[in-house]
């Protein structure tokens, strides 16, 4: 069974890669200019995978850590703004260290290990049984992800991730 852990995680650090590789080479202006009408920028959406997807996931729901366990709306949605005195690194950086995280996390645990808390009060209907089903979630949606930050590029400067 574990070793089914060597390609799910292969294809979660492809999408991560996907979503940092798509990004290299913008500016700060670039990296905090909104581009879609719903007003998003490409470093909010580093911050919401870093807090949202990364951290909540592994730490909150697979570690079973509620303090990481964000949910209210008015957090979420503080999750989406950068200030603008926070340098664009710091932003990257906390990614990378979360995926680091992230990554020790899924190493530590077995693929059928049920999910260390359940946010019942966001969720009551709807549960994921296992790690293996809360990787593939986090694969899909990080994927999604990439897929946004790709067509926002296209849109900045004309830039394709073609790899």
């Amino acid at each position: 069974m574990e070793e089914e852990k060597a390609p799910l995680l292969s294809c979660l650090h492809s999408q991560r890669n996907h979503v940092l590789g798509i990004l290299d080479g913008l500016d700060d202006e670039a990296l905090r200019r909104p581009v879609l009408p719903s007003g998003w920028t490409c470093l909010g959406m580093i911050q919401h995978l870093n807090d949202s997807v990364e951290r909540f996931w592994f730490r909150g729901i697979v570690a079973g850590d509620r303090a990481h366990l964000s949910t209210s709306d008015e957090q979420a949605e503080a999750i989406w703004q950068v200030a603008p005195n926070v340098p664009a690194t710091t932003v990257f950086d906390a990614y990378r260290a979360e995926i680091e995280r992230a990554d020790a996390i899924i190493a530590a645990t077995p693929l059928d290990a049920p999910p260390g808390v359940w946010p019942d009060d966001i969720w009551p209907t709807w549960k994921l049984k296992d790690t293996r089903a809360i990787m593939l979630h986090v694969i899909a949606e990080t994927a999604c992800h990439a897929g946004h930050l790709d067509a926002v590029r296209e849109l900045i400067d004309g830039r394709q991730w073609l790899a």
